[in-house]
């Protein structure tokens, strides 16, 4: 069998990125069509693109928009380099295109306006988290990161609020998810969204320090199993931990957990330990929780195994005696939050997608919320001129002409708008089995664009 033909120039296997490789992280229709539309004369009409989540995942009554500073700095830091316009070439897929196109990314950069909600504020079905206002082409080669990054994020922050939610203000949560996430860039937007909605440590060292937070952690078994067999005993392993690291959690289920249990208990009676907190992996959380904090009155429990809102909710409403709890695989996988990105006006003419399932409305449009009492009664979706619609607008812009307008907020302000949107929503919205989103009207002045955009398009489409 004939190997491979070897490549002239070697491939960097290790695959890694920075943020000037970002500029291709795009699919290759985004350039195609870019091109297409620069033969067309099309490329810097002005168009706007919007990106919606039509159907929220199952048992999702609201989402948490998240991932927003990330892609404000992926376009305010967007241009080609000469590596990768020589790499476009190379592919010989660009044959038809004018020598403008390649002088268009020589020269490229965003320079367009971004509108887009707060990060950490809660949003419903086929309401824009986001609008992007360029030049055509400009607005059209983003739409891939963009989606990657807030789609992300949004369900992270989304499922991080429901588990603060669930477990209360008092309660610790660490996301645990690196080893799950998809991807080494995954883990750290992972984390990154998960304390931006609330959850108060990550154990991701990477994240922890990019962000300039303290991470936090606890031990494997496979340190209880190593000193077991090498030192003897379970609680020689237990000990030599605590030497290292007197504040740290023991992870006591390796072996029979509640031997372990009394045998620590009995090292903290003679004074020899002082066991501050008790990790818990595996078993039946509930009975073992209750009974660990009898044997071990003054110690922390934390929980970790799979957990998710549902299996919180659950240990909470059995009585469970837990402290904290260690999520992650169940945080950073699971069903996508499906957005969209989609034209919904070009040169000043509004348009629309029809595909059967798929409608989007057409025209810049602005979220109205109305809240009394500190409580969402009502969303309008209407056009960003409505004066009729009422309400707090949503959609704030945030960079114009490339710029952003503002610093990057810090975490914990985010945290704050999060936890502050959840409690604004009904207990309806926010229960985590079969939640009832609130129904978003339509201004009239929207209702009747549409119905005109509509007639428009099947004129059109008989032409």
């Amino acid at each position: 069998m004939q190997g491979l033909e070897q490549p002239t120039e070697a491939i960097d296997q290790s695959l890694s990125l920075s943020s000037s490789d970002y500029n291709l992280l795009t699919d290759l229709y985004q350039a195609t069509m870019s091109a297409c539309y620069l033969n067309e004369n099309l490329a810097q009409l002005p168009a706007s693109f919007e990106l919606t989540v039509r159907r929220l995942p199952s048992n999702f009554g609201y989402l948490i928009a998240m991932g927003l500073a990330q892609v404000l700095d992926y376009l305010q830091n967007l241009r080609f380099s000469l590596d990768q316009i020589q790499y476009l070439q190379q592919t010989n897929l660009f044959g038809n295109a004018p020598q403008t196109f390649w002088d268009l990314l020589e020269e490229g950069q965003f320079t367009g306006d971004v509108w887009a909600v707060p990060e950490g504020t809660a949003v419903f079905a086929n309401e824009p988290l986001l609008r992007i206002e360029a030049p055509l082409w400009q607005a059209q080669w983003v739409e891939t990161f963009i989606l990657n990054t807030i789609n992300y994020q949004t369900l992270i922050a989304t499922r991080s609020a429901r588990l603060r939610d669930v477990a209360g203000i008092q309660a610790t949560i660490l996301e645990f998810g690196t080893r799950r996430a998809f991807g080494p860039q995954a883990s750290v937007w992972a984390a990154r969204a998960a304390l931006a909605a609330g959850l108060d440590s990550t154990s991701n060292l990477l994240a922890a320090h990019l962000l300039k937070v303290q991470p936090s952690g606890t031990m494997a078994h496979a340190l209880v199993m190593a000193l077991t067999a090498t030192q003897g005993t379970e609680m020689q392993a237990f000990a030599a931990f605590h030497r290292t690291f007197p504040e740290a959690a023991l992870l006591i289920d390796t072996y029979d957990t509640l031997d372990a249990a009394y045998a620590l208990a009995a090292k903290v009676d003679t004074g020899e330990l002082e066991v501050s907190a008790i990790r818990l992996d595996s078993g039946d959380l509930v009975a073992l929780s209750q009974q660990i904090s009898q044997i071990l009155p003054r110690a922390k429990i934390l929980v970790s195994g799979d957990l998710d809102e549902l299996e919180i909710q659950r240990l909470r409403q059995k009585g469970a005696r837990i402290d904290g709890y260690g999520v992650g695989t169940k945080l950073v996988t699971g069903t996508p939050v499906n957005g969209v990105y989609k034209l919904v006006d070009i040169d000043g003419k509004p348009v629309m997608k029809e595909a059967n399932g798929k409608l989007t409305y057409p025209g810049r449009k602005q979220i109205f919320r109305h809240i009394q009492h500190g409580q969402v009664l009502q969303d309008c979706l209407g056009l960003i001129n409505d004066t009729s619609s009422g309400g707090r607008p949503l959609l704030q812009p945030v960079m114009r002409a490339g710029k952003r307008l503002d610093q990057p907020e810090p975490l914990e302000t985010i945290a704050q708008r999060t936890a502050a949107s959840v409690r604004s929503l009904a207990a309806e919205v926010r229960q985590i089995e079969n939640p009832v989103s609130p129904v978003v009207e339509l201004s009239p002045s929207l209702q009747t664009l549409t119905t005109a955009t509509r007639q428009s398009s099947q004129r059109s489409a008989l032409v």
